[in-house]
């Protein structure tokens, strides 16, 4: 199993493992009201954004997975992440066993297909590395969110209210057929 996070290229942005000295861009970025519109409403502290940089980093040593921070290649600045994590959001059967998959862009990259482009990325490796079943949680009001993941190949399973968010929880066998 890979402990270590791979890099992964596309034609516009890089996927890396977030390092120490990014953890400032990372609460920078849970801190702008714009990202977390659809999570909660509520920017982040940065001791609870210091709890979820940790996390992702023991994921990769914990499981082979995580999330990766994408870099826009031509700024070289960090926009947002993506990647797979292990929730325990108390959901149920069909939705906690699995890998939760997440995007997140910053407000000034969304618009332009990165979003999908770095999920994708994310994806794709998953389904040569681990493939299997994977599941999501979407807010219902984040529509550009649920293209994506109906790109990705994402099927509803039932709507929640999640954190006082009305939200509708996915899952995804596998990549979407193609043709």
């Amino acid at each position: 199993m890979i402990r270590s996070t791979p890099n992964i290229n596309t034609a516009r942005l890089t996927l890396c493992a977030m390092r120490p000295e990014d953890f400032d861009r990372f609460a920078q970025i849970w801190a702008m009201s714009q990202v977390v519109r659809h999570l909660g409403g509520t920017p982040w502290p940065r001791g609870k954004a210091w709890e979820w940089f940790l996390r992702n980093a023991g994921h990769w040593q914990m499981t082979g997975f995580g999330q990766w921070a994408v870099v826009d290649q031509r700024s070289r600045t960090i926009i947002g992440h993506t990647g797979f994590f292990y929730g325990a959001r108390n959901l149920g059967e069909d939705f906690d066993p699995f890998p939760e998959a997440a995007w997140l862009l910053v407000p000034q990259a969304q618009g332009a297909g990165m979003g999908h482009e770095a999920a994708q990325a994310a994806h794709d490796w998953f389904d040569r590395v681990i493939p299997g079943r994977l599941v999501a949680k979407v807010a219902l009001s984040n529509t550009a969110a649920l293209r994506v993941a109906e790109r990705l190949g994402y099927r509803p399973l039932r709507e929640i209210e999640y954190q006082a968010v009305p939200s509708l929880l996915l899952s995804r066998n596998g990549p979407p057929r193609s043709g």
